[in-house]
């Protein structure tokens, strides 16, 4: 059980006395509210960083008085410009001062910076009464690769992040947390997992938004990509074998009113990036490749065979795979229109590596990767937001002895503002 409020107001010290471990520089300021609505107002979020994640209809809690802590730890790359600072492991840490004794940590999805769960999660699990804690992974935009083994890092950060956060945590409040809980969206999900299965100790439990999978063996992004690269242009001429193929890769039909924009924002950039940093001999001096490059053009992502490099780039996976092995409870949820992560060829397969004990996996009918697209396609579309929060709340009843719904698809509900797990 999460501490009486009364007893953990009655420990507060003054905020002065907060300092984050290992930080380089900190920033901290008093501020009447620690949701995004009160942050946009004083300039204490990046509204850029969250754009599309979530869809107009997600709910905004009531005010969260308390403090932020804005800073970053040691670091000698300089993609993240927020603040002017030029500097990269970013964080921020939001102590609202009615605290109900736990701290929830995430990393950023995709390449974003450290604020881009603040509409997503931070408003939610503040207003629960949450501790708050994000960080921007120590590298950030579509050039990450260039910080060199990028994505070890990412892991390396968030636990540096956690552990940082549980002292502030102890000093604002007077005690430890009683409960921390690791979660996030997309890449941040797969820090959820590997944080899970290899820094266990340091959390209660986690929730895991469509993470990522990375495996040695596969499926992985660039198992899956680069046959929907190759195929996608010979669907859009007409070619009934290549919407075969664009099927067999992992993209289910029904969802191809999605392709064009993932094709044109998301596949071929993906591919590019992430084939640079685990594999960037492929394309000899290039740099990420050839944006669209047609099959057949010499060292062209769309002819990408991970079969074929897995000698070269396996040793690269290797070092930030998964293995399945949780320690702590883990809930997943992720959308069957997922067209990025296409979920047989991720949470499906992570789900089948899981010991089931510790593992709860929700497939959402109809969720698709970011929510944003949801006020696009409503009628064709649903937010996930909503499951990642019954998720968390059935992961809090878990944590207190109340066993979580079983595992199940998710069928749409006639009011998708509302996720029911069973």
């Amino acid at each position: 059980m999460l501490l009486p409020l009364v007893l953990v107001l009655a420990l507060t010290p003054p905020t002065a006395a907060v300092t984050v471990p290992g930080a380089e520089h900190q920033q901290l300021t008093r501020l009447a509210d620690l949701t995004t609505p009160g942050l946009l107002a004083t300039g204490h979020t990046d509204q850029a960083d969250w754009a599309g994640l979530t869809s107009a209809a997600l709910p905004l809690p009531a005010a969260v008085p308390g403090i932020q802590i804005d800073g970053y730890f040691p670091d000698t790359s300089s993609t993240n410009t927020n603040h002017g600072w030029q500097h990269d492991s970013q964080f921020v840490l939001r102590l609202p001062d009615r605290w109900n004794g736990g701290l929830v940590v995430t990393g950023s999805p995709g390449v974003r910076e450290q604020y881009a769960n603040d509409r997503a999660i931070s408003d939610w699990v503040l207003s629960r009464g949450y501790a708050f804690a994000a960080t921007d992974k120590g590298n950030t935009g579509v050039q990450f690769y260039r910080d060199g083994r990028a994505i070890e890092e990412w892991n390396r950060r968030f636990t540096q992040l956690t552990i940082a956060a549980r002292s502030v945590a102890a000093q604002r409040y007077g005690r430890p947390p009683h409960r921390t809980i690791a979660t996030g969206i997309s890449n941040g999900g797969y820090l959820v997992r590997w944080q899970l299965e290899n820094r266990a100790h340091l959390y209660d439990g986690g929730v895991d938004w469509e993470g990522t999978l990375w495996t040695v063996n596969g499926p992985h992004a660039l198992t899956f990509l680069p046959p929907a690269l190759r195929a996608y242009p010979a669907y859009l001429a007409g070619s009934a074998a290549a919407h075969a193929e664009m099927v067999a890769a992992g993209f289910p039909a029904g969802t191809e009113f999605l392709w064009d924009y993932h094709y044109r924002y998301y596949w071929d950039l993906t591919q590019r990036i992430y084939r640079e940093e685990l594999d960037p001999g492929f394309d000899g001096p290039l740099e990420a490749g050839i944006p669209f490059c047609a099959s057949g053009t010499p060292v062209c992502d769309a002819d990408y065979s991970y079969a074929a490099r897995r000698r070269i780039a396996g040793p690269a996976l290797a070092s930030i795979a998964l293995t399945g092995k949780l320690k702590r409870p883990l809930m997943t949820v992720h959308g069957t229109y997922d067209v990025l992560l296409p979920i047989s060829r991720d949470s499906d397969v992570y789900a089948a590596m899981t010991p089931g004990r510790l593992h709860r996996y929700y497939r959402v009918e109809q969720g698709t990767h970011v929510d944003g697209l949801v006020d696009a396609y409503p009628d064709r579309l649903r937010p996930l937001a909503p499951c990642h929060r019954s998720a968390f709340v059935a992961l809090e009843g878990w944590l207190d002895g109340v066993a979580p719904p079983r595992s199940a698809t998710l069928a749409r509900p006639l009011d998708v503002a509302t996720c029911p797990l069973s």
